[in-house]
């Protein structure tokens, strides 16, 4: 079906029941193509539809990136080392969810422990693009975003490290939106980097990310990073009129033109400035000299956090359990575990964490890169101190075809220069799409960043219902 959530929630002609079962069978016919869901649940949609549906949202239908606790269910994270955990509590933004009547009918497929960009690291299989079979659908929320972009969903529930939400929203045509860090709880969210993770939304229009965004955000004392004015946020966020937004100051870095971005996406992203300025909006090149740095910052931070998070799977406390009688001892019983139940990326992005947090390496990597995140987020504060919006690309190419960089993980993760520097500073971003470009005789999405202060989705919600009416 081809609704929105705004239609769907105001209109009272749509019954609940039959919706959600409408979802739930396109659902599971496209997933055979396309392999959105590792799993579906029947038992919850029959537990909870007769009650979600009196809620305001009416029983919504929504996916679950299957890196979300839900209680009583699978929660396995890709990865084969959990393939079987059965979590004893929800995430609090699932809580929240339900609260306000959104239905799970099924958790989607991601990235092993949301490593890796091109959705092809699951232990369960690859998902792959709605606009091109052949090709990826992008980062760990890939699979979110294909199950929007091909309507087995109105939303999905994703998470963001270093643009696993926007990415794919690119590659996928549709809108996600990551908040300012601490305004959704992550609480009951498996950390793969704890002080870049973030909940996002992916929906179809910006007025279903509002919506939704505004049904997560809360203030949970359980996350030691939750911000406390979270709940104030919430009813702050306004619908900026077109005045407004044309008084809007934009900042264009000179370093996203770089020499790898390809020529038709920056061509039409040229166009945009060009429309803007005509149009009467102050826009202005900034240097922001740190972003070329963002990409060797973040694969030093995030491996040393992924190290320490994925340290408690070892066999014994956490994952899969294995007869400790066959092992001559503890150290060769772990050794097992772990290198045969966590994938290739997983491994290397441990193996790497290791590496920089050892105390030969401590000084000369770890603190070096957190010195230059400082440096970055200087950059940025000083530039909103001038400008409401940066505008960028979101990704530097098209959606890759399935496998082309699977030998290659250098260039994959060249491709995150721009959504990185968002998750270092903790500012809300939102990835939209713009245009459809030819690629190997394949139409696929392009689009824009927009990134935002701290607190300023209203911003981003403004500027873009602003920018649909002028590109239309």
């Amino acid at each position: 079906m081809d609704i929105t959530l705004k239609t769907y929630i105001n209109d009272s002609s749509f019954v609940p029941q039959k919706l959600v079962a409408t979802y739930l069978e396109t659902a599971k016919k496209l997933n055979a193509d396309y392999f959105s869901f590792v799993r579906f649940h029947e038992d919850y949609v029959n537990t909870h539809i007769d009650e979600f549906a009196s809620r305001p949202l009416k029983a919504a239908p929504i996916g679950i990136k299957d890196i979300i606790l839900t209680q009583g269910y699978i929660t396995s994270c890709g990865s084969k080392m959990l393939e079987n955990y059965v979590s004893p509590y929800s995430a609090t933004c699932f809580l929240n969810l339900e609260k306000h009547g959104w239905l799970m009918i099924g958790k989607t497929n991601m990235d092993e422990f949301a490593m890796w960009s091109t959705t092809e690291t699951s232990y369960f299989g690859k998902t792959k693009n709605f606009y091109g079979i052949n090709r990826t659908p992008g980062w760990s929320s890939g699979w979110s975003a294909t199950a929007v972009a091909s309507w087995a969903v109105i939303w999905a529930l994703g998470t963001d490290t270093w643009g696993s939400i926007r990415q794919p929203a690119a590659w996928s045509w549709i809108v996600w939106i990551k908040p300012t860090y601490g305004m959704v709880s992550r609480y009951g969210v498996q950390s793969m980097a704890s002080s870049l993770d973030q909940v996002g939304v992916m929906t179809k229009t910006v007025d279903d990310a509002e919506i939704l965004l505004k049904a997560i955000a809360w203030f949970d004392p359980k996350d030691s990073q939750s911000d406390p004015r979270a709940d104030d946020f919430v009813h702050s966020i306004h619908k900026m009129q077109d005045t407004e937004c044309k008084k809007l100051k934009i900042g264009i870095p000179v370093e996203a033109l770089w020499e790898g971005l390809d020529p038709q996406i920056k061509n039409l992203f040229l166009s945009v400035i060009d429309k803007l300025r005509a149009d009467g909006i102050v826009v202005e090149d900034i240097s922001l000299p740190m972003l070329a740095y963002s990409v060797s910052m973040y694969y030093t931070l995030m491996p040393a956090e992924v190290s320490t998070n994925l340290a408690r799977f070892d066999g014994i406390k956490f994952g899969l359990q294995s007869d400790s009688m066959n092992a001559k001892n503890l150290q060769q019983y772990y050794e097992t575990i772990r290198s045969e139940w966590f994938g290739e990326e997983a491994k290397r992005r441990i193996l790497l964490g290791t590496f920089v947090l050892s105390s030969a390496n401590y000084e000369w990597y770890y603190l070096k890169a957190q010195k230059a995140r400082e440096e970055l987020q200087s950059e940025f504060a000083k530039t909103f101190a001038k400008y409401d919006i940066i505008l960028t690309p979101t990704v530097p190419e098209v959606a890759w075809k399935i496998g082309a960089k699977t030998d290659d993980p250098l260039k994959v993760y060249l491709a995150d220069m721009y959504t990185i520097p968002a998750n270092m500073w903790g500012i809300p971003a939102m990835s939209i799409p713009m245009w459809m470009v030819e690629d190997q005789w394949e139409n696929m999405p392009t689009w824009i960043q927009l990134m935002a202060d701290k607190r300023s989705e209203d911003k981003l919600f403004g500027f873009w219902r602003y920018l649909e009416k002028l590109l239309v």
